[in-house]
């Protein structure tokens, strides 16, 4: 068999194409090439195309991922912002005040430093604005109150050395504060009882017993004192002892109250003041003038809702300015109808913070409602204490310099505070208004560049949020540039809430803020507590 021919049994390389002409001179010669033409450049256009819309879509998501990243970015300095707040809460300072707060109102090349528009943040004129509170008096311990009972220990001669003395004479040379600790007695009440003989027609004899009447009780069958109960109030409600502490203290001197009695008392007790609480309401109602605040209050058998649900007490203060009436309530909401239902009957000037529950009170009955200027140097402190050491103590920030702008109101608030309505009026419109001007029309100018999720931004926004109402203050002499008085009537129960925790029952709940509302009205008025229920409680019997 014949071998097959090498040469024939390759393969046959198919004959290469003859590249088309590129040069449209040559292509365009034939009808042939310049189709070929436009179909290349056809080709070329859709790459291009193609290429031009991957790019396109590439920053697309570059510009999406940029937008992420600095959303993240600020998100990061906002936590960072408010880790920084709450650190300074916990281990720096709890008052508004700032080192160098007073020369800070001189150091206007700092404020430019920051912004070369800037003016000057207060003028030379403000008492109490561009120089550091003095301090006042000459030093040293301060005396005792004349009205605490003195008693006198007589540091006596011996008669050897006094021997040929013309006169002797006592001196105080010195006083010593002292207290008496808690006692704890049973009073014993020995009721004289007359026997009376008579005889009757018949010559019998008989005899008649008449016996001297007891002292009425608010709580008849109760083996506690007036004085026991207005200590055991005091000591609760004013210094925020709870029943439990009480009833150690009371087991420590000899007494054995359980807390549940005390409790029991405190309920029933402040059933028997409704009617006093009935009568504030109205002295709050006569005058046209009312502050409100509210606070959280864990109250554990509240029907249909959670054990840590929160539920609220409100404060009301109103009434003359020289004879205050504060008002607690409680309530499981914080809806807009606890205003609803606290204003009612109310005309007037309602100062508040910025909730917006009693915005509806307003606008039903026609309250002009004031804000507080508190809240909002609060909120521009916190973005102060909550700033990176670093920008501490280089120029001043937005924060600093609102800081101190609002602080020339509280200079004018100073210097005014012992003149009359009309005058402290008078001296507004001449000097805060003008003051109030000036830091509205920084606000609007500065508020573009604040980030608005920075401390700082959520304070630009809250004072041009509220800003008509942060001014309102200024329509009347009578009012007050913040709702502190509220809030320093509301204190004392947080710092108490602190200690017994939560309260066991609604019923329990309404006794508190009736007790509290009694509490805090003394108090407002310059009366001590425990003389105060004593002496009510033991007229409140006969009532």
């Amino acid at each position: 068999m014949k071998s097959p021919d090498k040469t024939q049994s390759k393969r046959q390389k198919p004959k290469k194409k003859q590249a088309v002409p590129l040069h449209p001179e040559s292509m365009s010669d034939t009808p042939s090439g310049e189709a070929a033409l436009r179909e290349i450049i056809a080709d070329q256009s859709a790459v291009i195309q193609e290429k031009e819309q991957s790019i396109l879509s590439k920053n697309d998501i570059i510009d999406q991922k940029s937008v992420v990243i600095d959303s993240l970015k600020d998100r990061v300095a906002a936590l960072e912002e408010y880790l920084r707040l709450e650190r300074a809460r916990s281990y720096g300072r709890s008052s508004e005040k700032h080192p160098g707060q007073g020369h800070l109102f001189d150091e206007v090349e700092l404020e430019g430093s920051q912004d070369n528009a800037e003016e000057a943040l207060t003028s030379d004129d403000e008492p109490g604005a561009s120089e550091p509170k003095k301090k006042t008096g000459n030093g040293g311990r301060k005396p005792l109150s004349p009205s605490i009972p003195r008693e006198q220990v007589h540091i006596k001669l011996s008669n050897e050395v006094k021997e040929g003395a013309i006169d002797t004479f006592f001196s105080v040379v010195k006083e010593e504060l002292d207290i008496v600790p808690a006692k704890v007695r049973v009073i014993e009440y020995l009721q004289e009882k007359a026997v009376f003989s008579t005889t009757d027609q018949d010559n019998n004899t008989k005899r008649k017993i008449i016996n001297a009447p007891l002292p009425k009780h608010p709580l008849q069958g109760s083996i506690g004192s007036v004085g026991l109960l207005a200590y055991i109030i005091v000591a609760k409600y004013c210094d925020g002892l709870p029943l439990y502490r009480l009833e150690n203290i009371l087991q420590r001197y000899g007494g054995s109250i359980t807390r549940t009695t005390m409790a029991n008392w405190m309920i029933r007790l402040s059933a028997e003041l409704q009617p006093l609480t009935n009568l504030m309401r109205e002295h709050q109602l006569s005058h046209n003038y009312l502050q409100a605040d509210e606070t959280r209050i864990q109250v554990l058998k509240e029907p249909d809702k959670a054990i840590t649900s929160d539920k609220y007490m409100w404060v009301t203060l109103g009434g003359p300015p020289n004879q205050p009436a504060i008002l607690f309530d409680y309530d499981p909401s914080r809806s807009k109808a606890v205003p609803l239902r606290l204003m009612e009957g109310f005309s007037g000037y309602l100062q508040t913070d910025g909730y917006a529950g009693y915005d509806a009170a307003c606008v039903a009955y026609n309250i002009t409602h004031l804000g507080c200027m508190d809240h909002l140097r609060r909120k521009f402190t916190d973005a102060q204490k909550a700033q990176p050491k670093k920008a501490r103590k280089g120029a001043l920030s937005k924060a600093d310099i609102a800081i101190n702008k609002l602080q020339k109101l509280y200079g004018i608030e100073q210097s005014i505070k012992h003149l009359s309505s009309g005058e402290k009026y008078d001296a507004r419109q001449k000097r805060s208004v003008p003051a109030l001007e000036d830091f509205k029309n920084w606000v609007d100018k500065n508020s573009p560049k604040i980030p608005s999720d920075s401390l700082t931004g959520k304070a630009f926004g809250y004072a041009i949020n509220q800003w008509p109402k942060l001014i309102r203050y200024c329509d009347d002499g009578d009012l007050h540039i913040s709702n502190i008085r509220a809030e320093n009537a509301i204190r004392p129960f947080v710092i108490g809430r602190k200690n017994w925790l939560f309260a066991d029952t609604p019923k329990g709940a309404r006794a508190s803020a009736t007790l509290y509302s009694l509490v805090e009205t003394a108090k407002a008025n310059g009366i001590e507590p425990y003389e105060y229920f004593r002496v009510m409680l033991a007229r409140l019997a006969y009532a």
